[in-house]
């Protein structure tokens, strides 16, 4: 999962892309980048870290020019130690391309093949955003080959990637001297919108919060398989680039990734949690007696709204429990379960009060590998609660996710091959209950009739797109070969 933005105004954009990275700072804590241009000329920066740690004064005025794109990384493919591997992305030919992705390509390994023995472009990373790049300048080149580089042109190449790449991609690119491109998988499954400001300054970005949070007005969504196309005079070009596109949404963003006062495809962020708590607190009753239930306590932080829906849809009062302290950095684990401890209660401190005495419902977003839970569950305990109970607002997360949330791989989820009791004892609650996917579906696709399904894989195992087994044990050897951090142990730490 990323955040990536793109703007082109009157005046200098840097302050612009710093203030909404910083706004799409939840989506990625890894590494940050912003490029500008003037001219014909491109100025970047990027490194690890926060957009507030890498972005200095000096940084800042290196960056002239009213046309731009920036991005936060939270790695999903590629190497996450790598500078390298911070996006935005530069190939010199042609024009000059710059580009950022959010998302995974399921076929990157093959494409990078492809790219050396046929294309003739040599790829120098693990990251698939080098390889998208090269391949949208591959076909940029072939399309605009002899001829001016018009919006049709751009858009024919768009047509030619779509062919060729397969997975999850929300894309925005910079073609020096020309403009601003964008465009969104044949399924929707990453986010993009776009909107514009009072004075007709444009703005596209993964979610509408970054467009409201710098003063854009957001216009709409980028339908699925969509390309947009901003000229140098601020003109917008947009056409459909796929034959059969069809807009299923990650429902992972509903459940966890989105802020809540996102819009994502029409659909309220907020109110979908909101509607899963609906859903998860009939889960409850029908599981066991409200009345065994004295207080229900979310997990901070993207648990909320659906905790206090279903506190009052069971009676019973919601209380903070937890404080999140929100200091503590993201820190990579060192081995051994002493440290994993330590790393959850840096974060984490319960307060006595609202625990001590009391039979407690628990409600988090989501359970990925669960040792963030168990130890969860011990701290309230250790707090005094005398019955824990433990409700996720998503259903058991069984299978990987191959379209760019971090999940780890199956062998490392709690859900794959357990059975619901056998995940209620490895993690110490009195009771362990979870959404119901069909239910949770259902609920959120209320709010938007138009859509008719979600990415769901890695609740059902079902894939959209066509992944080979090939493309499976690619993605597995990278995913093997990422540090563990805090943020893969469990939703919670980084939510």
């Amino acid at each position: 999962m990323c955040g990536i933005v793109g703007t082109l105004a009157a005046s200098p954009v840097n302050q612009l892309l710093y203030d909404a990275l910083l706004l799409l700072q939840h989506r990625g804590q890894d590494a940050a980048g912003i490029v500008t241009m003037q001219g014909q000329k491109c100025f970047m920066h990027k490194a690890r870290g926060m957009v507030r740690d890498v972005f200095r004064t000096r940084n800042m005025r290196a960056l002239p020019g009213t046309i731009g794109l920036g991005q936060v990384r939270y790695p999903t493919a590629g190497n996450a130690y790598s500078e390298e591997e911070a996006q935005p992305f530069y190939v010199n030919a042609p024009f000059g391309i710059v580009l950022v992705h959010n998302g995974n390509l399921t076929n990157a390994h093959a494409l990078k093949d492809e790219l050396f023995d046929i294309d003739r472009r040599h790829i120098n990373t693990e990251s698939d955003t080098e390889v998208l790049i090269n391949v949208l300048a591959h076909e940029l080149e072939l399309a605009a080959r002899d001829l001016p580089l018009t919006p049709k042109e751009i858009f024919n190449a768009v047509r030619a990637v779509q062919k060729r790449i397969k997975g999850s991609y929300a894309v925005i690119a910079l073609i020096a001297g020309q403009g601003l491109l964008a465009f969104r998988d044949p399924f929707g499954i990453r986010p993009l919108c776009f909107g514009k400001s009072a004075n007709g300054e444009f703005m596209v970005a993964s979610e509408s919060v970054a467009l409201e949070g710098t003063g854009h007005e957001l216009e709409r969504d980028l339908a699925p398989g969509e390309a947009l196309f901003v000229d140098m005079t601020g003109k917008v070009h947009t056409e459909q680039c796929n034959d059969n596109p069809s807009l299923n949404p990650c429902m992972f963003e509903f459940v966890y990734l989105a802020r809540p006062d996102s819009v994502m495809d029409g659909i309220s962020v907020y109110q979908a949690r909101l509607n899963m708590g609906e859903t998860l607190a009939q889960r409850v009753i029908s599981t066991m007696p409200p009345n065994e239930i004295d207080v229900v306590i979310p997990i901070p932080e993207s648990s909320r709204p659906s905790a206090m829906q279903l506190a009052h849809r069971i009676g019973k009062p919601y209380r903070e429990g937890f404080v999140k302290n929100r200091y503590v950095g993201r820190t990579f684990i060192m081995p051994g379960q002493g440290a994993r401890k330590k790393s959850v209660r840096q974060k984490l401190n319960a307060i006595g009060l609202e625990f001590k005495g009391r039979n407690v419902l628990l409600v988090d977003d989501s359970i990925v590998r669960g040792t963030t839970s168990k130890e969860i569950v011990q701290m309230a305990r250790e707090a005094g609660a005398r019955k824990v109970y433990l409700a996720s607002a998503a259903p058991p997360v069984r299978h990987p996710n191959v379209y760019g949330i971090d999940l780890p791989t199956k062998e490392e989820l709690i859900a794959h091959g357990r059975t619901v009791e056998e995940i209620r004892e490895y993690i110490g609650a009195d009771a362990l209950i979870y959404q119901d996917v069909e239910a949770m579906t259902r609920v959120v696709s209320a709010l938007k009739p138009e859509i008719h399904g979600f990415e769901v894989s890695c609740f059902e195992g079902h894939y959209m797109t066509d992944i080979s087994q090939a493309d499976f044990d690619s993605m597995r050897e990278q995913r093997c070969r990422q540090p563990v951090s805090e943020a893969d142990d469990d939703s919670t730490v980084e939510s």
